[in-house]
């Protein structure tokens, strides 16, 4: 064979050589495999407001630092690390944040319920009766014929200011009654006459409520001055009874003697 010939046969053996390295290489079984990335999940502050993330398959402290732009020794300093190894499901903390905001879902509207005005419950009434009595024997206790003293007066007055009411008393065995007094608390005072000194306290407080009917009683007894104008008073009156009925027996026996003697000179 020509040496030309022989040039030309090598060269095609050399090219099918290379053709077929080059189909054996390149089959897509053998291709090398790309890098995959396992995604990185964005995560959230939980209630507690700590910044989770757990660790997926494929991922390094450094991918994890440099996905979550936080600096390498600081994440080691978040979670303890002293190296760089970390384990598929460990969480790692990222950092501190606000706990995550809930939206809570909508629900029907409560159906507002009116606010009606409380009424202002009425007041009632009641009577109050007063009496400032005769105290004759001193012992602070009315007994049925010690009468009302003429010449005193009685005072009532309710905390609220709202009623003020005076009164004098008189001879009478009755006492003084105020009628149709709101409910509340009063304060009862009376005034003794003059030549008086009383034996009770002359002033009391007392809670009067719808429907009562309160009795108060107040004695004085007269004082020794006057205990001595009394009785000469009444000698007096009766001294003047007793000699107007002396003249009345004088007149009498002096017309019995006048008639006695023109009787005589008649005989």
């Amino acid at each position: 064979m020509p040496i030309r010939h022989q040039k030309i046969l090598a060269a095609f053996v050399l090219l099918v050589v290379v053709v077929y390295i080059g189909l054996f290489f390149n089959r897509p079984g053998l291709a090398a495999p790309l890098l995959q990335m396992t995604p990185f999940p964005t995560p959230t502050p939980g209630p507690d407001g700590r910044i989770l993330y757990k660790v997926q398959p494929g991922d390094t402290l450094l991918r994890i630092s440099l996905v979550a732009g936080i600096p390498l020794d600081e994440l080691r300093g978040l979670n303890n690390l002293t190296g760089d190894n970390i384990v598929v499901g460990q969480e790692m903390l990222l950092g501190l944040g606000g706990p995550s905001v809930v939206t809570p879902t909508p629900g029907p509207s409560p159906t507002p319920t009116p606010v009606l005005p409380t009424p202002t419950p009425k007041q009632g009434a009641g009577m109050l009766c007063v009496m400032l009595y005769n105290d004759i024997n001193g012992d602070s206790i009315r007994q049925e014929e010690e009468l009302s003293l003429p010449g005193g007066a009685i005072s009532v007055n309710n905390r609220s200011g709202t009623v003020s009411l005076t009164a004098e008393t008189g001879s009478t065995e009755e006492p003084n009654c105020f009628e149709n007094l709101q409910e509340g608390e009063y304060a009862v005072t009376v005034a003794v006459p003059e030549g008086y000194n009383p034996t009770t306290a002359t002033s009391f407080a007392l809670q009067l409520n719808s429907g009562d009917e309160a009795h108060l009683g107040f004695g004085a007894q007269a004082n020794t001055a006057t205990e001595l104008e009394e009785p000469s008073q009444a000698s007096g009156g009766r001294s003047l009874l007793l000699g107007f009925v002396g003249g009345l027996f004088l007149l009498a026996g002096a017309a019995l003697a006048v008639f006695g003697t023109r009787l005589m000179k008649g005989k």
